[in-house]
Parts: structure tokens; C-alpha cells; sequence
């Protein structure tokens, strides 16, 4: 059958699926097919599963006995740090090369519940640790629109596969942009949820307070699929949301632009994209005005005091005795040592050797705890700015990253260049509020562009109802 899938979207295909014209297999097959041509020079695959048929088989039985689940037949990439039980999770680390999971997240729960295919496990930054995919121990994945550039990160196979057309849709995990910025390279919608919307349950934790699971996909529609089957209460997971009430759709919401923050080192073909899209939403009807978020400016020091702090306790387990790489030394100090020294990453050893400073005696409070200070006020700016009985909007824009795609190993020798890039994707994180990009047009190099729209909590429907819109208009 030939069965074209480069514009196809979730959306689309169920609606295919359950008229018959189209079968599961039919897609699975497809799929896999692209994936064999394409990712060798990718890499956004870590690993194709073996029964992908096999689910696909299952999935067409279902549906001819008349189930109708939200993603019933529907082929979707998992980031390599969601675990799925029985199969290898190794969070492109050699720390955990062959872990194999002993049970489900709850978000992988929920996709089987709704029916989903998962083709297989894609590439990311060691244990989320990067914005680039040039950190993961099994090579660098790259950008499908350039294979000389990076996909991003820290979810880069997730977001490269959706701009291959090497899936349907995918999970990533979103620490300090991890969705939304590979998402932008990569021509994709990446959605960061509210906080607490989305089970953390069963993925590897980075930075606790942080991390956060979400979509990566073609389409807005597609985003909100995904959202409502993985959203949802989870008593297994103490941050999860219990009932929670989402924001209502306006049939116009008022933009906030901090000017301000957006101009200084964004590039200028970013730039001009996003004041493009600001005048036609204008065209439109949307009233847009200037807004302040004095604390901004602190975010990406605040974040890089709070996450490696967190994340050198989170990899505190990996001691080479309980799983994971094994150490091999003379003694037990040798046999932490040489577990860690050879199963992490240059800069995985980085942010613990940060993290494990910031919370030390004589620093803790010098550090660590005027982060969390300041923290609270970021929160406080982005709550005056979403406060509607005093002149607040409902969405803030901001490009997603100050820079198309960047070339693999440009960064390479200067972290904290890279560390730049997430400067409008931190501040989301720190204050625990929803945003996703959307595609903004590309550089004339051909090169994607994304926009970010952010929400107050719960807020997730607005993005929804404006990131459409701004699709409608590319």
C-alpha cells in the first residue's frame, strides 16, 4: 500500500483507522520503513522494537471489534528515560546501558490504556542533561532539516523523529525547555505542562521540581490529544494535581510581549518572525500589550544553582552496587569511583560535581537558598502578570530560543554558551506554569523557527485555542 505519512497527523489517522482505510499494520509498516532509511543518519532512535507489528496486529483486532480509543493505532516515540516495563530504559547513559524496566510510568499506563504503538526509544541528552543531544553517550542525534546542526535537546531523538516523519507523535521530559526548544529546531509543537498535570511516576528524575512530561508533535491538535489521555491524577506520584480545574478558552485573549527581555542577543531572522506573527495576531484581533517581568533576568542563574543541586541527589542512587554499571575497584570508595567516573558523562560530572558545591556546608545558603529566594519572586512576577482583575493577559510570547539550530560542535567547547540557549525556556520551569512552542516560519536557510505562548496555570486550553491560531497563519 502506499501510504504517504509526511503530513499526516494524529488527528487524520485515527479518523483513517476507523473508516478502513487504512490499517494499523499499514501504518506500523510504513513507519518502520522510514525509520530503516532514515535513522542511521539521524540517530533520533536508540532502539526500533522488535513487536512493533505485533502491537499494530493487536490494535487492528480491537478495532474491528468496534473499541475506539483515543490513540488506538497510533505509532508513537518514547524518550529513553520514560520507563516502559521489560524494555531497555537507559537514559542514554552507559551508567544504565542494559537496565531493563521492572514496570510502567504511568504516562506509558495511560498510552497503552488509550491504545498507542510505541516503535521504540529515542536518543536525548544523558540523563536529560543538555540542550543539544551532543551529551548522549551513543552519539549525537541531529536535525532532520540539517544534518549538520543539532536537533536540540534535552529530548532531541523525540523531537528529531516528529520532523523526520519517523512517527507520529512522541514523549519528551521537560526540565528547562527539553521539550519546547527541541521542538523549535525541529519543526515540531512541544507542549510543558502545568506542574503537576503530568505523572512523573516511572520517568528518571533530573531536577524534581522541575522535570515535567509532554508531547511533541505535528500539530496543536495533536498536543491536546496526547495531553488529555496522559493528564490526570496519579496517587503514586506526591506533586500530582488532585482535580484539577483548567482555564477556559476565550474567544480573544489579550498578549503580553516583555519587550524588554526579548531583544538582546536574539537573531535576527528569530526576531523578525516573531514580530511578524505579533502584527497578523494584531490583524486579528488580539489586543497585545507591553509587559514587565523585572526577575526574568535571574532565571538561568537561579536555574543552574537549583538543578544541578537537585540532580546530584536524584544520581546519588547510581553508586555502582544497587544496578546499573557496576564498579570494580579494590574497595568501596574505588568501587563508587570507578562506576561513576566510567558510566557518566563529561557533563553529567559537571552538574553534580555544581550541585553537590551549592548544597555544601559554608555554600547552601549563600547559594542554594537565595536561588530558591529569588525563585519566588520569578513565581511572583509571572502571577502579577496573569492577574486579570488588574490589567493581566492570558498568554505571554517569546520566541522559544534566541537562535535557529546551532552546528554540531560549535558549542561544544563553552557550556555555558549553551546554557544561554534556554533563556526562554527556564523561566517556565521555575515558576511551574504551561507553555509550548509552536512553528514560527524558518531562517532562509531553511531552517525551523518556533514561538513560545505561555499560560497561567491550568492554562493549557489557552495555548491550545491561540497556538492554533498561530498555526492558521503559517
Amino acid at each position: 500500500m502506499n501510504l504517504d505519512v509526511t503530513k499526516l497527523t494524529i488527528k487524520q489517522a485515527r479518523q483513517k483507522l476507523i473508516a478502513g482505510e487504512i490499517t494499523a499494520v499499514d501504518l506500523a509498516t510504513e513507519y518502520l520503513r522510514l525509520i530503516e532509511v532514515k535513522n542511521k543518519d539521524l540517530n533520533a532512535y536508540l532502539e526500533v522494537y522488535a513487536d512493533v507489528l505485533a502491537q499494530a496486529k493487536l490494535a487492528d483486532e480491537k478495532i474491528k471489534a468496534g473499541l475506539d480509543l483515543p490513540l488506538l493505532g497510533i505509532p508513537l516515540a518514547i524518550k529513553d528515560n520514560i520507563l516502559i516495563e521489560d524494555r531497555v530504559a537507559s537514559s542514554a547513559s552507559l551508567m544504565l546501558e542494559n537496565y531493563k524496566a521492572t514496570y510502567d510510568a504511568t504516562v506509558i499506563s495511560k498510552l497503552k490504556e488509550a491504545g498507542a504503538i510505541f516503535l521504540g526509544r529515542t536518543n536525548m541528552d544523558e540523563f536529560a542533561m543538555g540542550g543539544s543531544t551532543e551529551n548522549s553517550a551513543f552519539g549525537v542525534t541531529k536535525n532532520p532539516f540539517d544534518l549538520e546542526r543539532v536537533a536540540g535537546g534535552s529530548s532531541g531523538g523525540s523531537a528529531s523523529a516528529i520532523g523526520a516523519n519517523l512517527a507520529l507523535g512522541s514523549l519528551g521530559s521537560d526540565t528547562g525547555g527539553s521539550i519546547r526548544q527541541p521542538a523549535s529546531f525541529c519543526g515540531a509543537v512541544g507542549l510543558k505542562t502545568t506542574y503537576g498535570t503530568v505523572s512523573r511516576y516511572g520517568v528518571m528524575a533530573m531536577a524534581s521540581s522541575l522535570d515535567q512530561i509532554g508531547p511533541i508533535t505535528k500539530t496543536v491538535d495533536d498536543a491536546e490529544t496526547i495531553f488529555k489521555v496522559i493528564s490526570g491524577y496519579d496517587p503514586l506520584d506526591s506533586t500530582s494535581l488532585k482535580d484539577p480545574v483548567y482555564l477556559k478558552s476565550e474567544t480573544k485573549l489579550k498578549i503580553g510581549i516583555p519587550e524588554d527581555f526579548i531583544t538582546d542577543g536574539v537573531d535576527k531572522e528569530v526576531l523578525e518572525a516573531f514580530n511578524t506573527t505579533v502584527e497578523k495576531l494584531k490583524a486579528l484581533g488580539y489586543e497585545v500589550q507591553k509587559i514587565s517581568l523585572p526577575n526574568i533576568k535571574y532565571s538561568l542563574a537561579v536555574y543552574y544553582v537549583l538543578m544541578p543541586a537537585e540532580s546530584s541527589t536524584n544520581l546519588g542512587r547510581f553508586d555502582g552496587l544497587r544496578y546499573g554499571l557496576s564498579g570494580q575497584g579494590t574497595d568501596l570508595l574505588s568501587d563508587y569511583t570507578t562506576a561513576r567516573g566510567n558510566g557518566f558523562g563529561t557533563e553529567v560530572r559537571r552538574r553534580i560535581m555544581l550541585g553537590t558545591y551549592v548544597l555544601s556546608a559554608g555554600y547552601y545558603d549563600a547559594y542554594y537558598g537565595k536561588a530558591v529566594a529569588v525563585r519566588g519572586l520569578i513565581r511572583a512576577d509571572y502571577a502579577k502578570a496573569f492577574d486579570k482583575k488588574n490589567g493581566g493577559v492570558d498568554i505571554i510570547l517569546t520566541p522559544t530560543a534566541p537562535t535557529p539550530a546551532w552546528k554540531i560542535g560549535e558549542k561544544g567547547g563553552d557550556p555555558v554558551a549553551t546554557y544561554l540557549a534556554d533563556i526562554f525556556t527556564v523561566p517556565i520551569n521555575l515558576a511551574g506554569v504551561p507553555a509550548m512552542s509552536v512553528p514560527n516560519g524558518e531562517t532562509k536557510a531553511g531552517l525551523p523557527i518556533g514561538i513560545q505562548l505561555t499560560a497561567t496555570h491550568l492554562g493549557e486550553n489557552l495555548l491550545f485555542k491561540l497556538g492554533r491560531d498561530i498555526e492558521n497563519l503559517t
